[in-house]
C-alpha cells in the first residue's frame, strides 16, 4: 500500500514507488529510517502515530513530502503527517432514489470547514437529497480553491479540517442519512509536481491535457497512485461513491482503461463520471454506474437566456432537450442531469447564476424527469450570491498565468463581456460564499417529493420547438413548460 500507514505496534510500514531513487530515507524528528529496494518501490517502517510529521530524502539529498501523504498540516511545502483514522462504515448508495447536492466546502459556510457543515446537512435531508457530492478536498497550493488543482491527492486539505475534519463530516452525513460522493481529479495534477517527478515518471509526452502535462497510465506505478487512492477514500473514509473529473482527458493505451480499472477496484461503491458530451465510455465501456449529462443542461441554458456563445452554439432546441431526458438510448437514470453545477456557474465570467425564473423552469425539467438530479448548493434557496472562479497559486508565475488564463477563456463569450474577476483576491472567493438564505422554495419541495413518489416512467406529451413549449407526464401528474414565458405548470 502507497504512503504512510500505521501498524497496531507503533510503527508506521510506508511504501514509496520511486524507480529513479538510489537510496530514499525517512526523515522524522527522531532521525533518518532507510528504506529497502524492491524493485521499483522502496519499503520500511519508522517510529510515529498519528500526527507524526516526516519527510522523504532521496540519494542523501532534498527532502520533499511523501507524493501519498495522507496529511499535510502545513500545506504542499511542509511535511507529510501520519493518520490513522477511526473505523466506520459506507451506507451504500442507489441510483434508484439518488438525489445529489454538489457543494464546495470552502463557500458553503462562513467557516469553510468540514465541520461547520455539519450543521447544515439534516436540513438537506429533509428536504429530499439523499447524497452530497463534495468538489475536491485533496491538497492544493495555498488555502482557498475549487480543488482541481490538487497536488497530494490523498491528503485531505487542511484549510477545510484535514482528514480528522473530513471524517466527522463524513460519519455526521451517515447518521443523518445522507451518502457521500467525492469528486477525484485523476486526469492532472496541480502546480509543484515537480515534488512528484523527483519520486518517478507520472507524465508522459504522448498526450496532452488542457491544463498541461497528462499523467502515464501506461505505467503500472502511476495505475496504482491513482488506483489506491480510489480505494482509499471508500475504505477508509467510507465514502458511498466517487466523481470522476473529466475522463475525456484520461489517455490510457493499455489493454484496461485506467477508468475501467477504477471501477473494478472501488466495486459496489458508485462512480459517475464527467465526460464530453456524446461520448458514452463510462457507462457503455467502463461499467461505470453513471455520468454527467450536460447536453441537458446546455438546451435549457439557451432555451431560457438566449446565449449562443462558445459551445452553446448548437444547443436551444426542445426536441433535443425531450431526446436528452429519454436518455440518448440509456437508461435515464444513468445520466445526472443539472439546473446549474459548479461548471455552468463558476465557469462563467462573473460566476453568477440563473435568474429566479429561469432557475424554476430548468429545475421542474430536471427534477421531474427520471434522470438522476443534481442540485448545487444554494439553489434549492434561489441564492442571490455567484459562485466566482478563485484560486489562491502560491507560485507568483502560475498566479498570473491564471489571471491571463481567464481573460482570454471569455474572449469567445460576447454575453460576457466586462471585467472579469480577478481568481487570485481573496475577495472572489468571500463573494461566493452561499448567503444567509436557506429556506428552500416551495417548488424544489414539492419538484421532490415528485420525484421521489411518481412511476420511474416518463412520458414526452408535446416538444415544440416553435412554440417553446415541453409538455412531461409521469403517472398522473404532468409538467407543463413554456421557455418563452419562463412558467411551469404541476397538474395531475
Amino acid at each position: 500500500m502507497l504512503g504512510a500507514v500505521p501498524n497496531a505496534d507503533g510503527a508506521v510500514a510506508i511504501e514509496v514507488w520511486a524507480p529513479k531513487a538510489q537510496t530514499v530515507a525517512v526523515h522524522t524528528a527522531d532521525g533518518a529510517h532507510p528504506l529497502t529496494r524492491d524493485g521499483e518501490l522502496w519499503l520500511g517502517t519508522f517510529p510515529g502515530e498519528h500526527g507524526t510529521e516526516y519527510l522523504l530524502c532521496l540519494d542523501d539529498g532534498e527532502t520533499h513530502p511523501d507524493p501519498c501523504s495522507r496529511w499535510q498540516p502545513f500545506g504542499v511545502r511542509g511535511p507529510s503527517a501520519v493518520v490513522q483514522l477511526q473505523p466506520g462504515e459506507r451506507i451504500g448508495l442507489s441510483l434508484d432514489d439518488l438525489v445529489l447536492y454538489e457543494l464546495h466546502i470552502g463557500t458553503f459556510t462562513e467557516e469553510g470547514t468540514f465541520d461547520a457543515a455539519i450543521a447544515k446537512l439534516p436540513q438537506l435531508r429533509e428536504l429530499g437529497v439523499t447524497a452530497i457530492e463534495l468538489m475536491p478536498v485533496a491538497t492544493f497550493p495555498g488555502e482557498r480553491g475549487w480543488g482541481y488543482d490538487g497536488l497530494y491527492t490523498y491528503a485531505p486539505h487542511s484549510a477545510y479540517g484535514g482528514p480528522d475534519g473530513l471524517q466527522r463530516l463524513i460519519r455526521a452525513a451517515h447518521e443523518a442519512g445522507l451518502g457521500v460522493v467525492l469528486d477525484v481529479v485523476y486526469n492532472h495534477v496541480g502546480p509543484g509536481n515537480e515534488a512528484l517527478t523527483a519520486f518517478a515518471p507520472y507524465f508522459t509526452d504522448k498526450h496532452e491535457t488542457f491544463w498541461g502535462a497528462a499523467l502515464d497510465y501506461e505505467s503500472r506505478g502511476v495505475r496504482e497512485w491513482a488506483a489506491q487512492n480510489a480505494e482509499m477514500w471508500i475504505r477508509d473514509y467510507h465514502c458511498d461513491g466517487l466523481r470522476l473529473d473529466a475522463v475525456h482527458a484520461i489517455f490510457d493505451d493499455s489493454p484496461t482503461h485506467i477508468c475501467a480499472e477504477l471501477k473494478q477496484r472501488v466495486g459496489d461503491a458508485l462512480v459517475i463520471s464527467e465526460m464530453s458530451v456524446g461520448d458514452w465510455r463510462p457507462i457503455d465501456e467502463w461499467s461505470h454506474d453513471a455520468q454527467w449529462a450536460d447536453a441537458s443542461h446546455h438546451e435549457l441554458h439557451v432555451l431560457l437566456t438566449g446565449e449562443h456563445d462558445g459551445y452553446y452554439q448548437s444547443y436551444g432546441s426542445v426536441t433535443g432537450l425531450a431526446d436528452d431526458l429519454r436518455g440518448q438510448g440509456h437508461e435515464p437514470r444513468r445520466l445526472v442531469v443539472c439546473a446549474q453545477n459548479h461548471d455552468q456557474v463558476g465557469n462563467r465570467a462573473t460566476g453568477d447564476r440563473l435568474p429566479p425564473d429561469a432557475l424554476k423552469v430548468a429545475a421542474a425539467v430536471t427534477l421531474f424527469s427520471t434522470c438522476t438530479p443534481l442540485l448545487f448548493m444554494g439553489e434549492e434557496a434561489l441564492e442571490p450570491h455567484p459562485f466566482q472562479f478563485f484560486s489562491d497559486h502560491i507560485d507568483p508565475h502560475i498566479a498570473e498565468a491564471t489571471r491571463e488564463g481567464r481573460r482570454k477563456e471569455f474572449e469567445a463569450f460576447a454575453a460576457f463581456g466586462g471585467e472579469v474577476p480577478d481568481p487570485q483576491d481573496v475577495e472572489t472567493f468571500l463573494r461566493s460564499k452561499l448567503s444567509d438564505r436557506r429556506e428552500p422554495d416551495p417548488l424544489y419541495r414539492e419538484l421532490l417529493r415528485l420525484h421521489r413518489e411518481l412511476p420511474r416512467d416518463l412520458e414526452v406529451l408535446e416538444a415544440d420547438d416553435d412554440a417553446k413549449r415541453l409538455r412531461l407526464r409521469r403517472g398522473d401528474v404532468t409538467l407543463a413548460v413554456d421557455f418563452a414565458a419562463k412558467t411551469v405548470e404541476l397538474s395531475s
